[in-house]
This record gives C-alpha cells, sequence and structure tokens, in this order.
C-alpha cells in the first residue's frame, strides 16, 4: 500500500474512533448514568380548591399554556410598558444572561475538549555566528504544525462535555426564572401604586365629607345651633381626614419611586404613564383568571426554578463520572511536523523537514488518596443537589398550596365585605340625619363615619389581595416559562424540562423577549 493511501487509511480510522468518543468513552464510561424519575416527589391531587369553583375536584383542569400571554390579558398597556421596561433593565436578568454565556463557553470547551488541537506557529530567524574565522550569517524560515489529542479512553471526558450541557441548561432555566421574579414584582409594584390611588380616592372623599361637616357645624356654631363642642369636634375630625389623606398620598409618591427604580424610566415618564390614561386612575389591575393543571408534577414540572435544581442534580451526577475518571490511566496522541528553508551566506536556500509522533500513557500511581477524596466529594455534592431539588419541589407546591387557600378565602370575603359596606354606609346615612334634625348627637356621627371609612378600606384591601394572590399564583405555576427551547435557525432542541434528555443538536438559545407580553 502506498504511503498516500496509508494516510487516507489512517485518517478514516481516526473519523470513527472521534465518532465514537462523543458521547461515550472508548473503552467504558465511569461514573453513574443519570435517570431522572419520570415524575417528581409530590401529592398525586391539590390539597387547596380554586375558587370559584363548586367541584373542588375539578378546579384544576388548565394547561400551561394559559400562561404564555397572561399579561396580555390585563389589557392595560402602562402594565405592559412597565414590564417590558423593567424585563430590559434587570439587573438579575442581565447577570442570569451572563452565567448563560459563561455556561455556553464551558459547553463548547467540553466538546473541544473531545477533538484533537491543532496550532502553528511561523518563525524567522537570522543570526551570525563565527568559530575562530570569518563570521557566517544563517537565515532560517520555519512554519511548524502541532497537534495534541487525548483519547477518551473511560469516559471522563464525555462526563466532563454531559455536567457541561447540564449546567448550560441549569443556568438557562434560572435566566427564565429571573424573568418570571423580575415580571411579578413589577406587577406588585404596580398593584401597589393602583391600590393606593384606590385608598387615596376613598379617603379624599370621606376627607371632603368632614370638611363639609365641619363647615357647616361652623356656621350652625355662630347662629347658636351648636354647642362649642361639636364645632371643635367636627374640625378636629377634618384635621383628622386631612393627615390620613397626606399620609395616603405620600404612600404613593413612595410607589411611583419603586416604580423609577425597577424601570429606569425618568420619574416624569412615569408618572404620565400612570395618569396618562384617566380609566386606569385608581382601578386595581383586573388579572385573567386561570386554571393551573390537575397534576401537581406537571404544574411543578414548568418551574424554572425546578427545572434548575433537577439539572444541577444531573450535573452533579455526571461529575462524579469526571472525577473518577482521574483515578484511570490517559492516553494521548502528539505530533508535529516542521518544515524549514534556510541559507548560509547568501547561498541557495535548502530545504529542511522534521516531524514526529506517538502516544503517551500517563498511569495515575500514588497520589495519597487525593482522588478518591475528590470522588467522595463529587458523591456528596450529588447528595446536596439531590436533598436541594426535593426541598424545592415542597417549597414549590407549598407556594401553589398557600395562594391557591388566598384566593378561595378572598373569594369567599369579598361579598362578605361588600355587604359590611353597604351597611356601614346605611348606618352612616341613618345617624347624619338624625343629628342634622336634631335627634342625635355629633360623636355617633363621627363613629358611623370611621366604621364606612374602615369597611370601604378593608374591602379594597381584599380586592388587591385578590389580584396580589392571583399574580402569586401566576408565579407559583412556573409563570410564562415553556421548557422547550429553540436554536439559532429555529429548530428545536434541548429540553431543560426536567427529564429531558440531552441531544447532539445545536445550542439553544434563551430569547430576549417579554415575559408573557409583547415581543
Amino acid at each position: 500500500m502506498s504511503p498516500k493511501k496509508m494516510r487516507l487509511l489512517n485518517l478514516s480510522v481516526l473519523t470513527l474512533v472521534l465518532s465514537a468518543c462523543g458521547n461515550r468513552g472508548l473503552l467504558t464510561t465511569v461514573g453513574p448514568d443519570y435517570h431522572p424519575a419520570p415524575l417528581l416527589p409530590a401529592a398525586a391531587d391539590w390539597q387547596a380548591p380554586q375558587p370559584g369553583m363548586d367541584k373542588p375536584q375539578l378546579a384544576h383542569q388548565g394547561q400551561q399554556a394559559d400562561l404564555i400571554r397572561w399579561w396580555d390579558g390585563f389589557q392595560d398597556p402602562v402594565l405592559t410598558r412597565l414590564l417590558t421596561a423593567a424585563e430590559q433593565e434587570s439587573a438579575s436578568i442581565a447577570d442570569a444572561a451572563a452565567r448563560i454565556e459563561e455556561a455556553r463557553a464551558n459547553l463548547v470547551g467540553a466538546d473541544a475538549d473531545l477533538l484533537p488541537a491543532l496550532d502553528s506557529n511561523i518563525a524567522i530567524k537570522r543570526s551570525s555566528s563565527s568559530f575562530g574565522g570569518a563570521p557566517f550569517v544563517w537565515n532560517q524560515f520555519t512554519l511548524g504544525l502541532q497537534s495534541s489529542w487525548e483519547i477518551d479512553l473511560f469516559g471522563g471526558l464525555a462526563r466532563e462535555k454531559e455536567a457541561a450541557r447540564r449546567q448550560f441548561e441549569s443556568k438557562n432555566a434560572s435566566w427564565h426564572d429571573a424573568r418570571v421574579a423580575v415580571a411579578v414584582e413589577v406587577a406588585n409594584a404596580y398593584l401597589a401604586y393602583r391600590y393606593c390611588e384606590s385608598q387615596v380616592q376613598i379617603v379624599q372623599a370621606d376627607t371632603d365629607s368632614r370638611r363639609e361637616s365641619a363647615r357647616l357645624s361652623e356656621i350652625a356654631g355662630e347662629a347658636g345651633f351648636r354647642a362649642p363642642g361639636d364645632v371643635a369636634l367636627a374640625n378636629a375630625s377634618a384635621a383628622e381626614g386631612n393627615r390620613t389623606l397626606l399620609l395616603q398620598q405620600a404612600q404613593c409618591d413612595r410607589s411611583i419611586k419603586s416604580l423609577v427604580a425597577l424601570t429606569a424610566l425618568e420619574e416624569r415618564e412615569v408618572r404620565q404613564l400612570l395618569t396618562g390614561l384617566p380609566d386606569r386612575v385608581a382601578k386595581l389591575p383586573n388579572p385573567p383568571a386561570f386554571r393551573i393543571d390537575s397534576v401537581p408534577a406537571r404544574v411543578l414540572l414548568q418551574r424554572p426554578d425546578v427545572a434548575a435544581a433537577e439539572r444541577d442534580v444531573a450535573e452533579a451526577s455526571a461529575t462524579i463520572g469526571v472525577q473518577q475518571a482521574k483515578r484511570f490511566p490517559k492516553l494521548s496522541l502528539s505530533g508535529s511536523i516542521t518544515p524549514t528553508l534556510q541559507n548560509i551566506n547568501g547561498a541557495s536556500l535548502l530545504f529542511a523537514q522534521t516531524w514526529a509522533i506517538g502516544p503517551t500513557l500517563s498511569l495515575p500511581l500514588f497520589d495519597a488518596g487525593k482522588r478518591a477524596a475528590d470522588v467522595e466529594v463529587a458523591r456528596a455534592q450529588y447528595k446536596a443537589a439531590a436533598s436541594k431539588f426535593r426541598s424545592k419541589v415542597r417549597t414549590a407546591v407549598k407556594e401553589v398550596e398557600d395562594t391557591l387557600v388566598r384566593l378561595d378565602s378572598a373569594s369567599h370575603r369579598l361579598p362578605e365585605g361588600r355587604k359590611a359596606v353597604t351597611g356601614y354606609r346605611a348606618n352612616f346615612t341613618a345617624v347624619r340625619e338624625l343629628y342634622e334634625v336634631g335627634l342625635g348627637n355629633l360623636i355617633d356621627v363621627e363613629t358611623a363615619r370611621r366604621n364606612v371609612l374602615s369597611a370601604e378600606l378593608a374591602l379594597k384591601e381584599l380586592e388587591q389581595e385578590q389580584v396580589s394572590a392571583w399574580i402569586a399564583l401566576y408565579r407559583a405555576a412556573g409563570g410564562s416559562w415553556q421548557a422547550t427551547e429553540t436554536t439559532q435557525n429555529g429548530n428545536a432542541a434541548v429540553s431543560t424540562r426536567p427529564g429531558g434528555a440531552a441531544n447532539s443538536s445545536p445550542l439553544p438559545t434563551y430569547h430576549q423577549t417579554f415575559t408573557g407580553g409583547k415581543s
């Protein structure tokens, strides 16, 4: 066989070996193979009913797709604008995105470790030498190629690649979790401002009523129809109402500061957004109702924080194999070729070529137990990651159950709160009318007034709590995160859902789009 054909045969064999070593070791792959559980460690059913359902067992029949455009269901352009601005400026999202890029680089590096490395160098050297006689000038022109390749005999490099991919999937899920968290934070801040506006509206009406009562009392007092004590009490009541109003207005200003900090918008722009639509002023956001899946495990699978924790377990499992492979021999191939052109004292150029190729086998003989200890550390870290994952699942279940209880409680308390407001208003009207005809006293009027104010504020607080609970349920159910990502060319790629198997498709990318809102 000719040397040329021999080189082609060797190249073919090398290609086959490279293909075989992509995901497994050439001889074997040490370390445990990770097998995720088909379902998360959660109860078969939710223990809390969804509000407004007569049959709790039928309360949870929703799909995760219901949340993908959930924020659009508010039909509130102000909220959408604030959410979009916050996502663009969020430090936590930017940090999570940076961690994705870091994990992506680690994954590229792990892929590269499985392939031969090739380097080159070009050198031009001119030197002068003398051995007791006339000096001579030596010119050299060198082009060198060096290659090295570690043969993955026992799967250590394959495990490194597996760990890097799991890390990338975890960071990708964490990025989605950061997006959902920022959206919820902004929505709660916006809700707090609208709630504050509605409180100001209630307190303003109460203050106006107190001022009018004080004005009429002063007129009646000057005419001798009201005792000085009643006039003083009416003025004190008006001052108290004004104090409460100023305090509430200051609270609203503080809420605006929070929105400015979250969105990085100018305060003037934020104020214009909040007051630009008169029909939105002092109106609480109206969240669209949705139902969550009846199977807790399926809901938890959609939570990006749970997915990230599960991928951390998979990464820890692969790391055990990485550490175990360090206890086995390593085989590497290296080679170089260096063609050189040279001449002496301007003579004709001469061509010279040197080359070298050969394997190197390294055997770990004695390390005083360090490698074995590293394996035990990796196993302990795997157990810790698994424990953290189970804890994350329990916390997720608790968050969903708590939110369902909040919604159910609010749905039952709201009708009672409305009845209380109606009753206290009727009582206040009757007591005031008696006082105006001289059959009552001002203390009873002011007591009835306070009862109305307290009932109205309590009702508004219940309405705010209900909206806040819907936002919390959106968060607890995983937000609008979609577990399956797409590649840069638009094709489906690696699933980051717990239990999703890695494949050799192009790297998944994260999407710089608004969480559930306008892209």
